[in-house]
């Protein structure tokens, strides 16, 4: 199941944590059946988040890529 979750977009895990939350909220589950079900949507909530922390770095790094002067154009203009 970790790997499924792994491949999953983050709008699939998304919908998919919100399917369980909704299965728990519910309460008609068996203990062990709502474990196992909580346990899932902590790991497709760590998932997410990690998949966020990558796209805010990523964007970060192009913010900050675009930022910075071309220095091979500025060491051109020296020669």
């Amino acid at each position: 199941m970790a790997e499924e979750q792994k491949q999953q977009s983050f709008e699939q895990a998304l919908e998919q944590l919100e399917q369980l939350v909704n299965e728990l909220e519910q309460g008609d589950l068996p203990l062990e059946q709502s474990l196992k079900k909580f346990e899932q949507a902590i790991q497709l909530s760590r998932s997410s988040q990690q998949q966020l922390q990558q796209a805010e770095q990523k964007v970060t790094t192009l913010l900050a890529e675009q930022q910075q002067p071309d220095n091979e154009e500025s060491d051109g203009e020296l020669m």
